[in-house]
């Protein structure tokens, strides 16, 4: 069942000052639009006429919650409406359960309980009923309504399977459980709609109660009359008593670690397609009963473990390890399954800890995801047949011969000479400086020629080799390069970022910079010892560091001696920190495309008046930008969860055009 509940509002960073009394108008219409789609889907759903799925219905409550976490919509439990049947307060409070949907939110909340076990169920994806009883025998059958008042259905319910009229004890309390249609039973009868939910919600209002026999009742939990007192102690008691009288239950577990959950998890995914009734997800709380807790509008001991359509299972059938530069990344090959939409036969590993960490090998039965931005990556291991093999890894760089360093995190060529390193730098100077029109695959070509082995090698084409190389006209080629030119200074970070070495891009050459090294002279001369004392940058690095330029310092001297590019003075990089500027100091990331410029162009902007660009969302970051704030991705997700400030691209271009010197 979709949750509908109270959810705490998120901690956010003030908005800042600039923003404009327009952004307002557009929020609270945007807000009045979700309220509207928000009333309109429920009274479909608990009426068994949902026209949109679950997950669009989430985004848009999620939208809601991001826009106005204090809106009355969102302390509103969902109703449960069919005239004419009479209203029936509940004996259990029927709340919502609070939800994860991916590993790394499930681990959060497993944090804030300390459950010394984990019992978890599957989540039945039908329509809750509380059947109550008095001395043992049956009175009543209650829908979930409003979470406290739901509509008494009792002559339907007596015709379910799984519904005893008689105890065989005198027990006065409640029992719930989900109404379920099988599959089969959905197949053979009830094809015309659209799924076996849909089907059960449908017939178990009736009025005339056909096709209620149809339907099953499974149940998970049970609370006895105010004053009564429960005959079970614990939620395994509680289930084996529900068994004793009479009740099919719900599949249960024990597990001890978050870890195992989410193993069983990957495990139940994969068997899915066989169960006879249809599952979303798991249940899991802990061992003890807490009925405080379960009388909160959104219990907080429990969680809805849920499945989610960017998820799927399938085998891992081989690995690629693709080169970019001197890294060798794996890439998992695996049989072909749908997933959000696409057939996915590629699947990410990152690194060769990652393969190590989850015991993978060729023939695995494995997690993958496809969550928002982010390319489907495998995620957990679900079992390692006996035929799987080990998965083997290159020890040699195959260009130069070198020997491969592993580092767990990344295997790479440490050779800063390897013929394929001189490529990516020559692609990654091109990237840093954003130089439009020159793409990678002119500059892959006049490398293979043997033209452009170096960046200073750029700076010394024309517009006749140009055109012999590329086949490009004289116009394009007279474009290429005017674009290559235009740009004729840079930052000291900029500078050697784009020289690609090892551990060292935009934030680490930023950190070196402005840690005492102003000049590249300052850098070059610059010894292990005293690297280290930039925060930030440990020994290990610090070594790294030094080989890397000065396997590149005869590169970088004669980039320099071309006098196509020149290097920012220091005084001119300090002026970008002048009063008023709201970029200097402040760290921004992006997600989604921007409509006024590329990304790497905003990038450029922020770094030229003295702020930081990352890649990714962490704790410390300041800003995400984006034009789709309720979008459901990563990044959204964490910005939300760290409470960093969400901005929009008209937001920075305000923030950009006030801080300019």
């Amino acid at each position: 069942m979709r949750d509908l509940i109270q959810t705490l509002p998120l901690t956010k960073s003030p908005r800042p000052y600039y923003h404009s009394a327009m952004a307002d108008i557009t929020r609270s219409k945007r807000v009045a639009e979700l309220e509207k789609l928000i009333v309109t889907h429920q009274k479909l759903y608990y009426n068994a006429e949902p026209a949109i799925s679950d997950e669009e219905f989430d985004a848009l409550w999620a939208e809601l919650e991001d826009l106005d976490p204090a809106n009355i919509l969102l302390r509103r439990i969902g109703e449960d409406k069919a005239d004419g049947w009479p209203k029936v307060g509940h004996v259990i409070p029927m709340g919502s359960q609070a939800k994860a949907t991916d590993p790394e939110s499930f681990e959060a909340w497993t944090l804030k309980m300390s459950f010394e076990r984990y019992i978890v169920q599957y989540k039945m994806d039908g329509a809750s009923l509380e059947i109550q009883y008095r001395n043992g025998l049956l009175v009543r059958a209650v829908t979930r309504g409003d979470g406290m008042v739901g509509d008494e259905i009792t002559p339907n319910a007596r015709r379910m399977k799984g519904v005893p009229g008689r105890l065989p004890v005198g027990f006065s309390g409640g029992v719930r459980g989900e109404v379920l249609m099988s599959r089969i039973v959905h197949d053979e009868k009830y094809g015309d709609k659209a799924n076996c939910r849909n089907a059960a919600n449908g017939l178990m209002k009736r009025k005339d109660g056909l096709g209620s026999e149809d339907l099953a009742l499974v149940c998970y939990d049970a609370m006895g009359m105010v004053g009564e007192t429960s005959p079970f102690s614990n939620e395994l008691e509680k289930l084996g008593w529900l068994v004793d009288m009479g009740f099919t239950t719900v599949a249960t577990q024990v597990f001890e670690t978050a870890k195992d959950v989410i193993e069983y998890r990957g495990k139940v995914m994969a068997l899915r397609p066989e169960l006879e009734y249809d599952i979303d997800g798991l249940v899991v709380k802990g061992l003890a009963i807490d009925e405080e807790d379960v009388a909160r509008p959104r219990p907080e001991k429990q969680i809805a473990f849920k499945f989610s359509p960017e998820e799927a299972v399938t085998r891992l059938v081989a690995i690629e390890w693709s080169e970019s530069g001197a890294l060798y990344t794996p890439v998992g090959i695996v049989e072909p399954v749908r997933l959000a939409g696409t057939t996915v036969q590629r699947a990410n590993l990152c690194n060769p800890d990652m393969i190590r960490s989850m015991k993978l090998r060729i023939g695995s039965m494995v997690v993958i995801t496809k969550r928002g931005e982010i390319i489907p990556k495998i995620e957990t291991l679900v079992e390692n047949p006996p035929e799987a093999a080990e998965i083997g890894q290159p020890s040699v760089c195959g260009t130069c011969g070198a020997a491969l360093v592993d580092e767990g995190t990344r295997l790479y060529c440490p050779n800063e000479l390897c013929p394929k390193k001189e490529l990516h730098r020559i692609e990654k100077w091109l990237t840093i400086l954003d130089v439009r029109d020159f793409g990678s695959a002119l500059a892959r070509r006049l490398h293979e020629s043997g033209r452009v082995r170096t960046i200073a090698d750029l700076y010394s084409l024309d517009v006749e080799e140009l055109r012999g190389i590329e086949h490009m006209g004289k116009i394009s080629a007279q474009k290429v390069l005017r674009n290559l030119k235009a740009i004729e200074e840079v930052s000291l970070a900029e500078f050697i970022a784009g020289f690609d070495l090892e551990n060292v891009g935009l934030l680490v050459a930023e950190k070196l910079a402005k840690g005492g090294f102003p000049t590249l002279e300052a850098i070059l001369g610059a010894t292990e010892p005293e690297l280290v004392t930039i925060d930030g940058i440990a020994a290990t690095m610090a070594a790294t560091i030094i080989k890397g330029l000065s396997a590149v310092k005869t590169e970088m001297t004669a980039l320099l001696e071309t006098g196509a590019i020149r290097i920012k003075k220091p005084s001119a990089i300090s002026e970008s920190a002048s009063p008023g500027n709201l970029i200097a100091g402040k760290s921004f990331c992006f997600t989604g495309e921007l409509r006024s410029m590329k990304r790497p162009e905003a990038e450029k902007k922020i770094r030229g008046l003295g702020g930081t660009a990352k890649s990714s969302v962490v704790k410390d970051l300041d800003y995400l930008v984006t034009n789709d704030p309720g979008s459901g991705s990563d990044k959204n997700r964490k910005a939300r969860e760290y409470g960093v400030a969400i901005i929009g691209e008209e937001e920075l271009l305000a923030m950009l055009a006030a801080s300019q010197p």
